[in-house]
Parts: structure tokens; sequence; C-alpha cells
């Protein structure tokens, strides 16, 4: 089981650092065998913007991109990427970076220009199975800034080694509902809000129980006009904590 840390704390407050949780948390029976940090994946990477974009004066498929990284200078990164224009705030990984992926980023010479590092898509960044082009921010950043900030992946995920007898932590509430138990303090959970409307569901779908001893109820409800399409960010980000991997609103919902 793995439980975000930020997750939990939407149900109880916590005011101890995260090691001294795991202690607790496993000498109450529920065994933290790992802290994983999601920033790690984005570290020695971060926010830069746009300042020029000039053709390679040997590759006509290149651009030399000047990059402003704030305290850090200003950069300068080959790409091939036919997205960018200048002032767009993009993930710069510097020299040494590793990538989601495993990748290290280097220096490297490009026909006698040097590129600093690499801008990043979103499938190099693991926001995006594929990508067309270089991922750009849209909300105002400062340059120089971390990209885990940036992309709100700072959480860290406790990563529990549950016995057969702890089923009932197999789901975040009841993590949290036993967490809150251990710490002493309130549990909070939000009750879900419906809005329902639209025509009567008498007139859309009919239920029927064939075998009332094997299945003496069944419920069912219906939705309709629904668009197919990515979750919100942060839907998508606690599923990954969460080890889940985002499909689409439709399934990820489930």
């Amino acid at each position: 089981m793995r439980v975000s840390y930020e997750w939990l704390q939407e149900y109880l407050k916590i005011d101890l650092p995260l090691e001294e949780l795991a202690e607790k948390m496993t000498m109450s029976g529920i065994a933290v065998e790992e802290i994983q940090d999601m920033a790690a994946s984005y570290r020695q990477m971060v926010v830069a913007k746009v300042i020029s974009l000039e053709k390679h004066a040997q590759a006509d498929n290149l651009l030399v991109a000047q990059l402003d990284t704030g305290s850090l200078g200003k950069k300068q990164v080959i790409t091939a990427a036919k997205n960018l224009k200048v002032g767009d705030l993009v993930p710069l990984a510097l020299s040494g970076a590793v990538l989601p992926d495993g990748k290290v980023i280097n220096d490297v010479n490009f026909k006698g220009i040097t590129s600093e590092g690499m801008m990043c898509s979103g499938a190099e960044l693991g926001l995006e199975k594929e990508s067309a082009g270089i991922w750009v921010f849209d909300a105002p950043l400062q340059p120089g800034s971390s990209v885990a900030e940036a992309l709100n992946s700072n959480d860290h995920v406790l990563v529990l080694e549950l016995t057969a007898n702890r089923s009932d932590c197999l789901g975040m509430i009841n993590v949290a509902r036993e967490v809150a138990a251990i710490l002493g303090t309130t549990f909070k959970a939000q009750e879900p809000v419906l809005k329902e409307g639209g025509p009567s569901i008498q007139d859309l779908i009919e239920v029927k129980i064939e075998d009332p001893d094997l299945c003496p109820r069944y419920a069912a409800r219906v939705a309709v006009d629904l668009k197919i399409g990515p979750s919100p960010a942060w839907m998508q980000r606690r599923l990954k904590a969460a080890g889940v991997r985002p499909i689409n609103n439709i399934v990820d919902i489930t």
C-alpha cells in the first residue's frame, strides 16, 4: 500500500516530522518499509525562460535557445522542438540531472555548439505517454525555481508492508483513521456531494434482479453528456503516488 503524505493530511492534522510518523505507524503494527520522495525525479531541474531562438548555423533542423535560469545565469540549449517561442517557461534538466526514465543529462556538443542541459517534454518528465514538443508551463513562474515545485510534485509516499490481518488499511480513508487514532487527533472526511439533474433514470435504464437470493440488491446510476479526456493534474499526481497509471477522467475516477 502506497500512502501519499499530502493526501493523508486532508483527513487529519499532523504536527510531527514524517520520519517520526513512520516510526509510530510501524510500532503500531502498520510497517512503513520506505519513504519515497516524489520530487527526487526532478532534482537538477529548474524552470527556464526562453530569451531567444536562433537557427543552428550547421543544422537546419536545430535551434539554439538562450535561456534565463535566474540565479544560475544564462544557459544555451540546442533543440529540435518546433513548439517554442520567446517568453515560454520550460523545464530545463541541467548537467547531471537524471530523468524519470533513468537517462543522465550531460553537456553535449552539437556541431560546434555546446548544449548546456536539455529542455524536457511531458514524456521525458513522466507526465505524458507521448509528447509533440517541449513542456511549456502555463502559469507565471520565476526562472530558476524548482521544477518539482512548479509541477506540485513535492509529495512523499509512505510505502506500507501490511500483514494479512490489516487488509482494512488497503485504502486511504482507513489508513487516515488509523493514523488519527495513533496520534490521538481528529479524523475528518468530506462527505461526497452529488448534484442530480436531467431526465428521470426510469426513462434511461432498468435494473432487473434475476436471483434475489444471490443478489438481493443492485444499484445503478446514469451519467450522460460525458467528455472523455485527461484527468485534472491533482488527480493524476495522487494516482501516480498510489502506484496507479492515469488513463483518462472516466477510468481514473473509479
